[in-house]
């Protein structure tokens, strides 16, 4: 049976065989805290998968605080203790069967009461944390999947500076199932650019401390946040399936028409 399940989810296997790979390093001491990890080529060799793959499961550990993703410069270990085994990793699976609109739903609630605390509460070390988060985002809207890490980590860092440590606990399970679902469809994006400047946004409501703007302003983010991501699921497997049809059926059409 697990074979089985590997064979059926090859990528899922090789994304846990980055991020256990980058565990065991951690466990023993080969990667320290703030430490650069190798290059992708040589990370990529030694584990024998793809550099597709293991940008996968960097993008995984990134997304749960454990790496950061510096653009242009490299990943590093993150500053602090790597919590694999915290509340958010055990339960994801079982938050996997809520549906997107209870999710959203969760998030408007828990999520533009941070945003105010944070307005509120944040120290000048989270602040400058998020303005690099959304310089960060900008600097990755051509490539989405990096652009999401940036994007779960700014949502990570308000929580944290709400100065609640239940809320942040209550958002985290949710940031973890947000994060392995939306890194499906997030290649499908169409405008990252409006995204990002509602970060910013939102980084300078809490920055100048205005609570209620802060608050606003995520609300704002999380009904437009919802209704791209709708249409970032319409492209399914079968509508690809449907243009693939239609390009062989024009090109037989020009094939005729050269013919004749």
């Amino acid at each position: 049976m697990m074979a089985e399940n590997k064979r059926a989810n090859p990528d899922s296997h090789r994304t846990m065989q980055v991020v256990n790979h980058i565990r065991s390093l951690l466990e023993s001491g080969a990667l320290q805290q703030g430490e650069k990890i190798p290059s992708e080529r040589e990370f990529a060799r030694s584990l024998k998968v793809s550099r597709a793959s293991l940008r996968t499961g960097i993008n995984y550990l990134a997304a749960m605080g454990v790496l950061k993703v510096r653009h242009g410069v490299g990943t590093f270990v993150a500053d602090g203790p790597a919590e694999f085994d915290k509340a958010s990793l055990r339960i994801m699976g079982a938050l996997h069967g809520f549906k997107p609109w209870q999710m959203f739903e969760a998030r408007l609630i828990l999520e533009s009461h941070l945003a105010g605390l944070a307005a509120e509460r944040s120290s000048p070390e989270q602040r400058a944390a998020l303005s690099e988060e959304v310089v960060e985002m900008f600097a990755s809207i051509d490539s989405p999947s990096e652009y999401l890490v940036h994007d779960i980590l700014f949502h990570r860092i308000i929580s944290q500076a709400s100065g609640n440590p239940i809320l942040a606990a209550l958002m985290e399970t949710v940031t973890s199932a947000l994060y392995e679902d939306r890194r499906k469809t997030v290649e499908r994006s169409r405008d990252l650019r409006e995204s990002a400047e509602m970060h910013r946004s939102i980084y300078r409501a809490i920055r100048a401390g205005k609570a209620a703007e802060a608050r606003k302003l995520m609300e704002q983010h999380l009904h437009l946040a919802e209704s791209a991501q709708g249409k970032e699921s319409v492209s399914t497997p079968s509508s690809a399936q449907g243009a693939a049809k239609s390009r062989k059926a024009s090109a037989r059409t020009r094939s005729t028409s050269k013919a004749s």
